[in-house]
């Protein structure tokens, strides 16, 4: 590993502080070397807060050093003023002479600008180093910024022998549980890591789940319930116990949604006869949301399989069978 390698570890190490708090923005994280010693680092914390570079900077305590020095930024530095000022002019400013950067900025109003004034001025800049592990930390960014649609994750347990869940009549009847407490913590991480989680109309109302992230550290997604009738009893969780917004998705012929009294309930009409996914995406990217993981059910899971509009599948086969129940969805081949 050379040396520009390893303080770009750093500096996506301390990016990926970030994760779940800064969206719609990306997570950056930022090192200052001098000489071969880390003297400054920080990363961006929230959106409309300080950038990276801006943390690092602000955190060195001999700020002289700094034209000797070289930062390493995980993301290009900005050029534009947006809610805080432009990093590369915070560069320049500082005098830095040199500048290594993981990967460019997809942001239009980015978008190799900042890059460009860095190397005008005279700054040695060099892109690409650990450019794979960059790009994978800020996927949801980066999917937003070139798909214009939100990063989605699939995600389900299912049987050795294929079934997601018994086959249940009504919400007295508990769901099978798969996962072990590990694997558990481990969807609660992913939770966290998403703006938005999804399920069906079924699962919402056999399930009554709170779809809140319980076994991990940091905030819980938005949660999105496809209610394309306006038919789910208010007396769920997801309407009464304003642990995280709730959104519901439903279609305008359904009528006027009735009054709701629980918190962080808010309701998004569609056109048409049905909430299709590609359309339901677009949506939501319009209203800022840059990642979303999908629950279930089997239904809608199969609706963007089937649309081909998933970036990640998170399956857990567990070591049981069921014989029968509600089949797992089918991924699609290549050939399909």
């Amino acid at each position: 590993m050379t040396d520009d390698e390893r303080y770009m570890r750093r500096a996506l190490d301390l990016a990926a502080l970030g994760m779940g708090y800064t969206s719609p923005n990306p997570v950056v994280g930022a090192v200052i070397v001098h000489s071969g010693s880390i003297i400054g680092e920080g990363y961006h914390h929230r959106s409309g807060q300080p950038h990276a570079e801006v943390m690092a900077v602000n955190s060195v305590q001999e700020r002289e050093l700094l034209p000797e020095s070289t930062i390493y930024v995980t993301l290009e530095p900005c050029s534009h003023h947006g809610k805080t000022p432009p990093c590369a002019d915070l560069i320049l400013h500082e005098r830095i002479p040199r500048v290594v950067v993981a990967i460019p900025d997809p942001f239009p109003r980015v978008a190799g600008r900042g890059l460009e004034r860095l190397r005008q001025a005279g700054v040695e800049v060099i892109v690409g180093v650990l450019a794979e592990e960059a790009r994978q930390i800020n996927a949801p960014f980066l999917t937003a910024q070139s798909k214009h649609r939100p990063l989605v994750t699939l995600k389900w347990a299912q049987s050795l022998d294929g079934f997601i869940d018994r086959v249940r009549q009504d919400s007295s009847q508990s769901p099978t549980l798969f996962s072990t407490p590990q694997h558990q913590r481990e969807v609660h991480r992913e939770r966290m890591h998403h703006d938005a989680i999804l399920v069906g109309y079924k699962t919402a109302l056999l399930d009554d789940p709170q779809l809140t992230n319980r076994f991990w550290y940091g905030s819980s997604p938005i949660r999105l319930i496809l209610d394309p009738r306006l038919t789910l009893p208010r007396t769920l969780r997801l309407f009464n116990d304003g642990l995280a917004p709730t959104w519901i998705l439903y279609l305008k012929e359904a009528g006027t949604p009735a009054p709701c009294e629980g918190k962080g309930v808010r309701f998004l009409p569609f056109a048409g006869e049905r909430i299709e996914p590609e359309p339901l995406l677009h949506r939501l990217y319009e209203e800022g949301i840059a990642s979303i993981l999908i629950e279930g059910g089997a239904a809608t899971l199969s609706a963007f399989l089937r649309a081909d509009l998933y970036d990640r599948l998170l399956v857990e086969v567990a070591p049981m069978s069921l014989g029968a129940g509600i089949a797992a969805p089918a991924i699609p081949s290549k050939e399909d």
